[in-house]
């Protein structure tokens, strides 16, 4: 008897990891009443996207990357772009930073790729090791360059930058530095809590999700306030 419960206790914990791999489970389930502004974000991982049918589900916002380190962008983005607007979607463009590059090469880059749009989100940085390149930097000379980039952000395009980032990172880098600087936390095995309980603007809360119209996987996430102060990004 203790066999046959071993070996079914095996099969499922195999099936909900496959379920879980395959995106048809996620850990997380936020509540619309708490957060009923939700959104995707998107490269040309995703594919060719349906927006006819991504229009058609909850989704009020599209973040699309557009760039990464010094010299990088990414194919899709322009359509990307274009598709998201003509939907309706409220949209934003991210940048992918490479430690082992400037910040202001890196500006600089994103700045000559994502025009300067009316009612746009604010641009977006992403902050994480996950893909990241290795460097010799001090932890100082990381923070100063990574200041660059956004002051260089925001003079251009008259908006605060967002950060997104992940616990780890934040930690190491970003605790009681850039203050000013809405953050976009990425946590995909429950709700995120950042270690100085600094608030959070946006959360990734999957990266596994499925939706119709796109045939991959794609970021799920979700705005932390109301309509009202969603549009106030656009401002």
């Amino acid at each position: 008897m203790l066999w046959k419960l071993l070996i079914f206790g095996a099969l499922t914990s195999l099936i909900l990891v496959f379920l879980l791999y395959k995106g048809f489970l996620r850990f997380n389930y936020p509540d619309y009443q708490e957060f009923p502004i939700q959104g995707i974000d998107i490269s040309h991982h995703q594919g060719t996207i349906d927006w006819t049918r991504l229009k058609q589900q909850n989704i009020s916002f599209v973040f699309a990357k557009a760039t990464e380190g010094g010299d990088y962008r990414d194919p899709d983005f322009l359509d990307n772009r274009t598709n998201a607007q003509k939907c309706g979607f409220a949209f934003g463009a991210y940048h992918f930073y490479r430690l082992c590059k400037t910040g202001i090469e890196q500006a600089d880059n994103f700045i000559s790729f994502v025009p300067k749009s009316d009612r746009s989100l604010p641009p977006v940085v992403d902050l994480e090791f996950g893909g990241n390149c290795k460097t010799a930097k001090s932890k100082e000379q990381i923070i100063t360059e990574i200041q660059q980039f956004i002051d260089k952000l925001e003079a251009h395009y008259g908006q605060i930058p967002i950060i997104y980032t992940t616990k780890d990172f934040y930690s190491q880098y970003l605790q009681n530095h850039f203050l000013n600087n809405p953050i976009w936390i990425r946590g995909i095995y429950g709700k995120p809590e950042l270690v100085d309980k600094r608030e959070w603007l946006f959360w990734q809360y999957a990266n596994r999700g499925r939706l119709n119209g796109i045939e991959n996987y794609v970021d799920l996430n979700v705005f932390n306030g109301d309509k009202e102060k969603f549009e106030k990004l656009t401002e």
